[in-house]
């Protein structure tokens, strides 16, 4: 076996799409992915799952129903299962995002562009 580590940097150089999460590694059932984001996303919630944010670089805005949370780096939100959501980045934001496998970006909402591929390795 080899043992090596996973540099983000070196992984968010590999790609350059916005709201496209790849995926850098997997723990049990669970996806390590790592995201650019900038713009806005469509609100949309995960029935089955929480959603996890972590800013690695950059700042967020997760818009709610009824509030919102910013993220700058260095910070994490865990968005609980069923809350719909909507992240909102005014530049271009590194994110890691952990959740199980085969979940799609946009939920259970009509993401047109916005719905990525799932299970994109890098």
């Amino acid at each position: 076996m080899t043992y090596q580590s996973i540099n983000f940097n070196n992984k968010f150089g590999l790609f350059t799409e916005h709201w496209a999460p790849k995926v850098i590694a997997e723990m049990n059932d669970y996806q390590f992915k790592l995201a650019k984001v900038e713009g806005e996303f469509v609100f949309h919630s995960h029935a089955n799952t929480d959603e996890t944010f972590i800013v690695l670089d950059g700042c967020l805005r997760i818009d709610f129903e009824d509030g919102s949370v910013d993220l700058n780096a260095g910070e994490m939100f865990v968005v609980p299962k069923g809350v719909p959501h909507k992240p909102f980045a005014k530049s271009e934001t590194q994110l890691l995002l952990i959740e199980p496998r085969g979940v799609v970006n946009t939920g259970e909402a009509e993401g047109g562009a916005l719905t990525a591929k799932t299970d994109v390795w890098i």
